[in-house]
């Protein structure tokens, strides 16, 4: 389910963030479900538990799960998540990248078919690589 890149430059914990974002976003984790123990995930991706735990505390700290005390970490339901500086965020990145999109020769219907594709992958559809 989540495989990391151990040649990438990028640290281990931020792919391990983006990958479980992304299961996140296209609900493979549900809201309020539980994630796999640190101590799970350690071993099955032979990953140190603190580099587990770092993603799970920056994953909390974007408010994508929460914690609860030795109970594990869960997903926040997506109500919950509305972060105004986040969505913010979001949608400056969106702008720039739609920009350079549309520099390169992308036209609006093609931009527009690429927004519901991601909307029906986001809407319990399947995680494409």
């Amino acid at each position: 389910m989540i495989s990391l890149d151990l040649r990438s430059r990028k640290p281990i914990y931020e792919q391990l963030v983006e990958k479980l974002k992304e299961l996140i976003i296209y609900e493979v984790f549900k809201a309020d479900e539980k994630l796999p123990s640190v101590r799970f995930l350690s071993k099955e991706l032979t990953v140190n538990p603190n580099t587990i735990q770092k993603a799970y505390r920056e994953l909390e700290h974007q408010g994508y799960i929460y914690s609860i005390p030795g109970k594990g970490s869960f997903v926040v339901p997506q109500a919950i998540t509305t972060n105004n500086e986040k969505v913010e965020k979001v949608k400056s990145d969106l702008v720039k990248i739609l920009s350079e999109a549309l520099y390169l020769g992308l036209d609006k219907e093609e931009i527009v078919r690429l927004i519901e594709e991601a909307e029906k992958t986001v809407k319990g559809g399947e995680i494409r690589d």
